[in-house]
C-alpha cells in the first residue's frame, strides 16, 4: 500500500448541540496525481465504520496494463492521510476487473463491495468485487458469464444491500434485450438477473440504467433508466423477485420540460417522497430537479441554467438541515460545474430555491459524483478533472477530493435504522469513546463502544420510533434519520 500525506488535514469539529453558524466554504483536500488514482466518476465517498472515507478512481494507479491506469481503491483517514488500498488490473488480462465507475458500499458483514466497468474473465465486461477492511480484493463475479451476456455487462452503479442480506445493482448493457439489467448477488458471488430492460414494445419499461437503486419503505427498490420510456428515461419500482413497475416516463411533457436522461439515482427524503435530477430537459434543456411519489406522481421543482449549474449527473443527498445538496457537471461562474443547495419552499410559498454554493474552475473541475455528509457535519465529494499533475494535464487534470463546510454540526448514523426490541444497532459517529448515554426516542439503552467511531446499542424495552441520541461530555449527538421500531 502506498501513502500520501495531504497538506491540509481534515478540520477537527467541536461538539455542539445546535447547528453552527459557519460560512459555506469548499476546501480541496487532495489533488490526485495519477499515481494515486485519477478521474473519479460516479463515486460518492462512503464513510466506513472505522471513520475513514473510502472511494474509487476510474483511472490511474501503479499498474502498467492500461495506458492511463486501470483505477484504484483508496481511503482517507480523519488525520488527512490518503492510502491506496488497491490498484486494479494487477493480474494478467485484468481478470480482477478494471476502471470502476462507481463507489463502494460497506455491507453488514463489514466488507466493502463494488463493481468495475471492465475487466473480468469474460471478454472484459466488468465484475463485482469484495474488499476486506484491510484492502484484500476478491472478484466474486465476472459479467457476461451467460450466453449472449444475458446476465448483463458494464455496470456503472454502486451496489445496495437489501433486507435479505443480498446485494442489488444494475448493468448499463446486456440482458436478454441488450439494454441493461437489474441483478442481485449474494456476498459469496451467486448472481441472479432479476430483470432485463426493453422487454416491452418500444422499450416502454426503459433501457440502460446507469445509477444505483434506492431501497423504499415497502421493501422494493426504486431506480431510473437513462433511456427508453417515451424516449428519455424512466423511473421504476422493482421487487426483490423482479416484478417491475414503470412509475414515470420522462419527456412526457411538451419540449421535455419535465426533464430527460437521468444519470443519477433517486434519494428517499424524510417526507417519504423521492427526489432526483435529470441531465437534460427542463426549460433550458440543461436538466432539472424533481420530486416523485412512490406512486409515480412527478413534480418538476427547478430547471437548471446556468449560474446554479447545468447537466447534473449526481444523486441528491439530504443534509441534517433538511435541505438537499448536489453537484452539477457544467455551469456556474466558471462553466465547470457547481455544488448547489436545494431549499424547500418557505411557509406560505411554493417556490423551491436552488443556490450555487461553489463554482468549480481549472483547479477542481467537473464534478460527476454525489456528495456524502460525514458525521462531522461536513460534506465530501470528488471532481473528475482539475489539478496540475503532468500525468493528467492533457485530459484536464486527474481530479480532486474536496470538503464542503456548510455550517452543520456533528451527528450519528444508524445501521440499520430499524429493528425490534432486543436487536443490536450499530451507531457511527465522531469521538464515540466519550459517550455516556444512548436513548431511543428518550428510552435509555445499553451500549458498547467498539472504537472512537463505532458503538453498538440494544433497542430497549419501551423504545418507540424516533430519534436516537448519544450523550457526550460537550452535548448530544442526534441521528440524522429517525429509528423505526419494528
Amino acid at each position: 500500500m502506498t501513502r500520501l500525506r495531504i497538506s491540509k488535514a481534515l478540520a477537527l469539529v467541536a461538539f455542539c448541540v445546535a447547528i453552527g453558524s459557519r460560512a459555506q466554504t469548499l476546501s480541496t483536500l487532495l489533488t490526485l496525481n495519477g499515481a494515486n488514482g485519477a478521474n473519479p466518476k460516479s463515486v460518492a465517498l462512503v464513510q466506513a465504520l472505522d471513520g475513514n472515507l473510502y472511494g474509487t478512481t476510474s483511472a490511474g494507479g501503479s499498474t502498467d496494463n492500461c495506458s492511463a491506469g486501470c483505477g484504484t481503491i483508496f481511503k482517507i483517514s480523519p488525520e488527512g492521510e490518503l492510502t491506496t488500498l488497491h490498484d486494479f488490473c494487477a493480474q494478467p488480462d485484468c481478470t480482477e476487473g478494471m476502471n470502476p465507475q462507481a463507489g463502494l458500499m460497506q455491507a453488514s458483514d463489514g466488507n466493502f463491495y463494488g463493481t468495475t466497468f471492465g475487466g473480468g474473465t469474460h471478454l472484459g465486461n466488468g465484475t463485482v468485487f469484495r474488499m476486506t477492511p484491510e484492502g484484500v480484493v476478491t472478484t466474486i463475479y465476472s459479467f457476461c458469464a451467460m450466453q449472449n451476456c444475458a446476465d448483463g455487462y458494464s455496470p456503472n452503479a454502486a451496489l445496495v444491500q437489501g433486507a435479505d442480506g443480498n446485494l442489488y445493482g444494475t448493468t448499463s448493457a446486456g440482458g436478454t434485450k441488450d439494454s441493461g439489467t437489474v441483478f442481485k448477488v449474494t456476498p459469496a458471488g451467486e448472481l441472479t438477473t432479476i430483470y432485463s430492460f426493453c422487454m416491452k414494445p418500444d422499450c416502454a419499461d426503459g433501457s440502460n440504467p446507469v445509477a444505483e437503486l434506492t431501497p423504499g419503505a415497502d421493501g422494493s427498490f426504486y431506480g431510473m433508466t437513462s433511456q427508453g420510456g417515451t424516449g428519455s428515461g424512466t423511473i421504476f419500482k422493482i421487487t426483490s423477485v423482479g416484478e417491475l413497475t414503470t412509475l414515470y416516463s420522462f419527456c412526457s411533457k411538451p419540449k421535455c420540460t419535465d426533464g430527460g436522461n437521468p444519470k443519477g439515482g433517486l434519494m428517499r427524503a424524510a417526507d417519504g417522497n423521492f427526489y432526483g435530477t435529470t441531465f437534460s430537459g427542463g426549460t433550458q434543456n440543461t436538466g432539472t430537479v424533481f420530486k416523485v411519489t412512490a406512486q409515480g406522481a412527478l413534480t418538476t421543482l427547478f430547471s437548471f441554467c446556468c449560474a446554479e449549474g447545468a447537466t447534473p449527473y449526481s444523486t441528491l443527498v439530504q443534509g441534517t438541515d433538511g435541505n438537499f445538496y448536489g453537484t452539477a457537471y457544467y455551469g456556474g461562474a466558471k462553466g465547470q460545474g457547481t455544488v448547489f443547495k436545494v431549499t424547500p419552499p418557505s411557509k406560505g410559498t411554493s417556490t423551491w430555491k436552488v443556490l450555487a454554493l461553489h463554482s468549480f474552475d481549472d483547479s477542481d473541475a467537473y464534478p460527476i459524483a454525489a456528495l456524502m455528509q460525514d458525521t462531522d457535519g461536513n460534506f465530501y465529494g470528488t471532481t473528475f478533472n482539475g489539478g496540475s499533475s503532468p500525468k493528467c494535464l492533457n485530459s484536464g487534470g486527474c481530479g480532486t477530493i474536496f470538503r464542503l463546510s456548510a455550517g452543520l454540526g456533528p451527528f450519528v448514523k444508524l445501521q440499520p435504522a430499524w429493528g425490534a426490541v432486543g436487536s443490536n444497532i450499530i451507531i457511527q459517529g465522531p469521538n464515540l469513546a466519550a459517550a455516556t448515554a444512548v436513548t431511543f426516542n428518550d428510552a435509555p439503552a445499553t451500549f458498547k463502544v467498539i472504537s472512537g467511531s463505532e458503538m453498538t446499542a440494544t433497542v430497549p424495552t419501551g423504545a418507540t420510533s424516533g430519534a436516537v441520541k448519544v450523550t457526550m461530555p460537550n452535548g448530544v449527538l442526534t441521528s440524522n434519520v429517525h429509528f423505526q421500531l419494528q
